[in-house]
């Protein structure tokens, strides 16, 4: 189960971190503003699954 949790928590910090900069590269391109906010909409998404998985994983390691 930690293992998976782990594993799972990794993969949305990458997610996070790829929405991030997909987000920012929008913006400093000055491509289509909606596209850019919505992808800074995912981020915070993302931001709170990744948390919430690494709360998990310190709950189920102790």
């Amino acid at each position: 189960m930690i293992t998976l949790l782990t594993i799972l928590t990794g993969i949305a910090m990458l997610a996070t971190l790829g929405t991030l900069f997909a987000g920012m590269l929008g913006l400093v391109r000055q491509d289509d503003p909606v596209r850019s906010n919505q992808l800074m909409r995912w981020r915070v998404i993302l931001q709170g699954v990744t948390v919430a998985l690494f709360v998990l994983l310190l709950v189920v390691s102790r």
